[in-house]
């Protein structure tokens, strides 16, 4: 039994408050690119990618996440950053015209759907949260675009800020950490991420932190760093995990699959393993592509953090 217990905490979005601690959050995931590592593109098309998103709403997610941007290990996700020798693979303009549709579609069909926008691009966030979306989740935590801090706060959206060491083009290079060394450099980052958010006007009660499993730590720090995750909580926000499918699941199923990491389509049981242990150390949301068996898990997750009390807090 984890000796973790959750506090209620208010999010503040840009039209409403969702509250957190009650029960996990399930953030359902689309990607509109062609290159994802975890549907290959399925919902490029922007009609297939509104059907989806309306799916994982049915199956129980209560928010959305919509991506236009790979940024799997090795893609050029914050190309034109400072420091960055790189041009971005996606521009503001691509992105747009991939998202802006999919998101319109989604809130002509269910006005009340809770949409974030995944990106760091500034120009790409004013446009969504001009056209509805909630939440800006940015993987950079405010590092790779100047202008996004700014255009958060004059719109008052939601945030989710994560944890990034490096860029994407870096990640496979990057000096192995021990655990208390790992936790001190997320914790760090994440500070600096609300410091800027601080400086820009920005209400803590708007920001989500996100440990940004995957996003520059090796196969072994990230299960370092789900171990001690509630720690991150004394930041004094709420956490978001983003565990679903990721590699460094593959990685330790590798013995079950000939030695080799196993593929995506093989992590699902995987990612909601991880799932769990993300709840149970900490996380208010959780971030999957597979929203059904997400919910049934944090439901059984729930239970156990409140005692066998938290069923009753479903109308599922």
């Amino acid at each position: 039994m984890t000796s973790f217990r959750r506090t209620i905490t208010p999010w503040q979005l840009r039209t409403r408050t969702l509250e957190l601690g009650r029960r996990t959050q399930v953030m359902g995931i689309v990607n509109v690119t062609p290159d994802s590592f975890s549907d290959g593109g399925r919902f490029f098309d922007p009609a297939a990618a509104v059907a989806h998103a309306l799916e994982l709403l049915d199956e129980g997610a209560d928010l959305l996440d919509l991506g236009a941007e790979s940024t799997r290990p090795g893609s050029q996700a914050g190309g034109g950053a400072v420091g960055s020798s790189l041009s971005p693979l996606v521009s503001a303009e691509e992105e747009k015209a991939r998202l802006l549709p999919v998101l319109e579609g989604i809130l002509r069909e269910r006005p009340r759907a809770v949409v974030s926008i995944d990106t760091y691009k500034a120009a790409t966030a004013r446009a969504a949260l001009k056209a509805g979306a909630e939440i800006v989740n940015d993987v950079s935590g405010f590092a790779w675009d100047a202008e996004m801090a700014s255009v958060c706060a004059e719109a008052r959206c939601g945030l989710v800020l994560m944890h990034t060491r490096g860029r994407p083009e870096e990640w496979r290079g990057q000096p192995r950490l021990g655990a208390n060394e790992l936790l001190a450099t997320v914790r760090a980052g994440l500070a600096a991420s609300l410091e800027m958010a601080a400086a820009a006007g920005i209400s803590s009660h708007a920001v989500v932190l996100d440990p940004g499993y995957g996003f520059g730590k090796g196969f072994e720090e990230n299960y370092a760093l789900l171990a001690r995750q509630e720690e991150l909580l004394a930041l004094g926000r709420p956490l978001l995990a983003g565990v679903s499918r990721k590699s460094f699941l593959g990685r330790t199923l590798a013995p079950l699959h000939d030695g080799s990491d196993a593929p995506v389509e093989a992590r699902e049981t995987a990612s909601v393993a991880a799932l769990v242990a993300a709840i149970l150390h900490g996380a208010s949301i959780v971030r999957v592509h597979a929203v059904r068996p997400a919910v049934e898990a944090a439901r059984i997750a729930d239970a156990v953090l409140d005692d066998g009390t938290a069923p009753s807090q479903y109308g599922l």
